[in-house]
């Protein structure tokens, strides 16, 4: 039997440039089952309309057969339960639900590496935006930016989405070789 080993894709973008709409597409091509990994929790969160909007149209472009969970806190340890594909939408709002924005990001890393299925996940790209007002702004902005990082060097692709359009990402080592 053909074995092909997991392969671990990583979409960064800002806000509204189609970085869940482009990772919705990817896992379509992707091995079934598949799980859509939700890190905004809607239980118990306050939520302004815009936001329930949001969830509802991502909702709406899932196909029926996808099975929606809840990533939580543990975002690396519920990784580690999944079977098949797995896209997980997204690391900002994992880093948000975090005192201090203090996620583990080596543990989610290590996760990822250990999944048998292939796993496509999605992150906001905080950096190329204006330098945040508040303190907690700026903090929000170095947490994620350090984790985005740490994905980025563990991923097998990772892709800057710009306007809908997908712009490949590669190492240093890359680029000079």
């Amino acid at each position: 039997m053909f074995y092909r080993s997991a392969v671990i894709v990583f979409l960064l973008g800002g806000a509204r440039s189609g970085k869940s709409a482009l990772a919705e597409a990817w896992m379509a091509r992707l091995p079934t089952p598949v799980t859509y990994l939700a890190t905004y929790r809607t239980e118990g969160q306050a939520m302004d309309e815009a936001m329930a909007a949001r969830i509802e149209a991502h909702r709406r472009r899932r196909p029926a057969a996808w099975t929606t969970l809840e990533a939580g806190a543990d975002l690396a340890g519920r990784l580690l339960t999944m079977e098949g594909s797995v896209l997980v939408d997204s690391l900002g709002t994992w880093v948000a639900g975090h005192d201090q924005f203090a996620p583990d990001g080596p543990s989610l890393c290590s996760a990822l590496l250990a999944r048998r299925g292939d796993s496509v996940v999605v992150s906001d790209e905080v950096g190329l935006s204006v330098h945040p007002e508040t303190d907690v702004g700026v903090r929000f902005r170095d947490a994620l930016g350090a984790l985005n990082a740490q994905v980025a060097a563990i991923a097998d692709r990772s892709v800057l989405v710009v306007a809908g359009r997908a712009l490949p990402l590669g190492s240093w080592e890359e680029l000079w070789s």
